[in-house]
């Protein structure tokens, strides 16, 4: 399994981009979602799904993951104890 933001490479397709996404499935097909980095018509290209075992790594990932809560569930939620105003 490579790590997210890394630069990967499909071997089949040649098409190259970094890893945003992967999706492991309950029947055993695991795939990777690969963001390329050009534009096609001043664009971005929408990213493509991959088998794993068909994806490389060309370079390990260099980002910097955010500190703290960035969207999703909350931990610990919790329901507002004002009363409706209708």
């Amino acid at each position: 399994m490579f790590e997210l933001g890394s630069i990967v490479r499909d071997k089949i397709t040649g098409f190259e981009g970094i890893a945003v996404g992967y999706m492991r499935w309950h029947n055993g097909c695991n795939r990777y979602a690969i963001q390329s980095q050009t534009l096609h018509e001043g664009k971005p290209i929408e990213h493509q799904w991959f088998d794993d075992v068909q994806v490389e790594l060309v370079k390990l990932a260099e980002v910097h993951k955010p500190k703290g809560l960035r969207g999703g569930p909350l931990t610990n939620p919790r329901r507002s104890h004002s009363s409706p105003t209708w």
